[in-house]
């Protein structure tokens, strides 16, 4: 036996210890590194930045548009507003051209500008040891000091609201890196419709996020990456000690996402699910968000409530729990995304 990790994200036990190590000196710093909290979020005085930093790594294909969109999603979760990237690209040793580089810097260009981003800086490189193009972009946003929105804020009572549905950046994944599997289960127009889920329903939550706020008291917003719809639900429940009841009857998945993820043996609630945005919203306004955003033909649909966690010693009331006739359920943390293992193999 051996001690390697597994490929994806580090176990939240280890990755929580890590991070208790990290010191902060700089009292400017109200919101730092921790379990499910994707953004920085630091006082400047007039406003606060925040900050994001995320790689794509599960496609090579359209990197800069992921890359961009990605990271402007976790911005959008706190109410901010996306303002600066830079990007680090990492390139393969006797499998890059020019035509490559180029190709990506336009991508990530076009993309900038569809959202109106400035993208400010990075660095590009041509490295030994990997067999694919890497791109990890940080994005920068501002948002004023009364209108901050951060995974601690949610409440027991707030009503756990999702927009669009999952897992959509799966399904898009998928369809572009292994056409050839899915053409066994799925027509060619519908391998070409999972393919442009990244644009419909689409990847990016930052009008989601913004009718959200515009349209009630909003506590908390989450963007359910690797690890999917579960694995955001979980980090929720860790940033802000609350305990999370979920619905899953309610929980909207797209009858393409579901034969796609089927023919793969794949649970779509624990796949990568950018666009979707997760969201605890303040019970008594609640349906004004959901009427807010299907009035921008956004789908919201209400699929649970956090409750407060009783046993606050030992915490082990803690989590995400399925809501059924035969009673309360604890569901799965998932240790690795769906989607990974069929890269790893």
């Amino acid at each position: 036996m051996n001690n390697f990790l597994p490929i994806g994200k580090l176990p939240v036990e280890f990755l929580g210890d890590l991070l208790d190590k990290i010191p902060i000196t700089d009292p400017r710093v109200i919101l730092g590194p921790g379990v499910g909290l994707d953004c920085t979020v630091i006082d400047l005085g007039s406003s606060l930045l925040v900050l994001k930093t995320d790689p794509i790594t599960f496609t090579s294909k359209n990197i800069g548009w992921y890359a961009v969109n990605i990271n402007a999603n976790d911005i959008a979760t706190t109410a901010a507003v996306p303002q600066w990237m830079l990007a680090t690209l990492l390139l393969p040793e006797l499998r890059t051209t020019s035509e490559l580089v180029e190709q990506i810097l336009d991508q990530i260009i076009q993309a900038c500008l569809e959202i109106g981003v400035s993208l400010v800086g990075g660095h590009t490189e041509v490295t030994h040891g990997i067999d694919r193009p890497i791109l990890i972009g940080t994005m920068i946003g501002e948002v004023g000091k009364d209108d901050l929105v951060t995974p601690r804020g949610a409440a027991p009572g707030d009503r756990i609201l999702l927009t669009k549905g999952v897992p959509i950046e799966a399904v898009s994944i998928l369809a572009r890196e292994f056409e050839g599997e899915l053409s066994k289960t799925l027509s060619k127009n519908e391998i070409v419709e999972a393919k442009n889920y990244i644009k419909n329903p689409g990847i990016s939550i930052l009008r989601d996020s913004q009718i959200a706020v515009e349209s009630g008291t909003v506590h908390a917003m989450h963007d359910p990456t690797e690890g999917g719809l579960l694995a955001a639900l979980w980090e929720l429940s860790d940033a802000s000690s609350q305990s999370i009841v979920i619905d899953t009857g309610k929980i909207p998945v797209p009858e393409l996402a579901s034969r796609l993820c089927q023919s793969f043996g794949i649970d779509p609630l624990g796949a990568i699910a950018s666009g979707a945005l997760l969201l605890a919203a303040a019970p008594n306004d609640s349906i004004n968000i959901q009427s807010g955003l299907r009035s921008a033909n956004i789908l919201c649909e209400d699929i649970g409530y956090l409750r407060a966690v009783i046993d606050t010693e030992s915490g082990l009331d803690r989590g995400v729990f399925s809501e059924t006739e035969s009673g309360i359920q604890k569901l799965y943390r998932p240790k690795m995304d769906e989607i990974t293992r069929l890269f790893s193999s």
